[in-house]
């Protein structure tokens, strides 16, 4: 078996910045096991496989180098990057069947629009553990799929102390530091060692509860966002009541063979 494999920079239209995801299509399905042992080998945060169903439709999966999970942002914008450049480069919208629901990507020169559900975070109260992994108390803490830890400044974001161990302990799939921005609307990180990513550089899902959020602070539909990883990635946002809009570029650095 040969599997056609692609390495997309996603959130960024510069190669070793946004959020590298693997991009995988195939013919049809394979073992669970064999997606879950590739994403362990390329060791990416997400690996994303792709099958061709009809017209400008596919279904599309993504795992960690853990496990399969249920929405991923960045590798979605890959994989929409990898239809458009590299399957059927006549097509300006491409559809998503996926554990999360039909997802809607569209293409306007360089720039890629995702279609996501949104995830309002309900408020909670402070778990010890998100304290001490964070290395700081918040102002305020939301639960949906992720904890949503709010911090006063971008300062606090930038130098918060992480103790993975900590958040392990947390029973959500992951934890989002968020602050105002000083150049953008809002700036965030994101940690999800649970299930194998200790920090990820661009989290497009993280966003679903992210802009429900800054809508209600802000007083605003329309975004532009930036998470403070190492590789750093920039994402422009809008809420649209139950479903909110992401658009990034992305580029290509590798192509080749499993």
């Amino acid at each position: 078996m040969k599997i056609p494999i692609y390495q997309v920079d996603a959130f960024t239209n510069r190669t070793f910045q946004g959020n590298p995801a693997a991009v995988c299509p195939l013919k049809e399905w394979i073992d669970d096991e064999v997606m879950l042992n590739i994403a362990a080998e390329n060791n990416l945060s997400e690996t994303a496989f792709v099958v061709h169903k009809f017209e400008n439709e596919y279904e599309l999966r993504w795992f960690t180098p853990k496990s399969e999970i249920d929405l991923c942002g960045h590798a979605t914008l890959a994989t929409a990057f990898v239809v458009f450049n590299f399957i059927d480069a006549g097509l300006t919208e491409v559809k998503f069947h996926t554990k999360s629901g039909l997802l809607t990507v569209t293409k306007e020169g360089s720039l890629l629009t995702m279609t996501f559900p949104s995830r309002e975070g309900v408020q909670c109260d402070v778990p010890d553990a998100l304290v001490k992994g964070l290395g700081k108390v918040p102002k305020e803490v939301y639960l949906a799929r992720d904890y949503l830890a709010v911090f006063e400044s971008e300062e606090d974001i930038l130098n918060l102390e992480i103790d993975l161990d900590e958040l392990k302990k947390l029973s959500a799939f992951g934890v989002i530091a968020t602050a105002r921005g000083k150049e953008v609307d809002f700036v965030s990180r994101f940690f999800a060692p649970n299930v194998g990513i200790d920090e990820d550089p661009v989290t497009g899902s993280a966003h679903c509860t992210l802009i429900p959020y800054w809508k209600k602070v802000l007083q605003k539909n329309d975004f532009v966002a930036s998470q403070l990883s190492e590789r750093g990635g920039k994402l422009v946002c809008k809420d649209l009541g139950d479903v909110i809009q992401i658009s990034g570029e992305a580029v290509v650095n590798l192509e080749g063979n499993i």
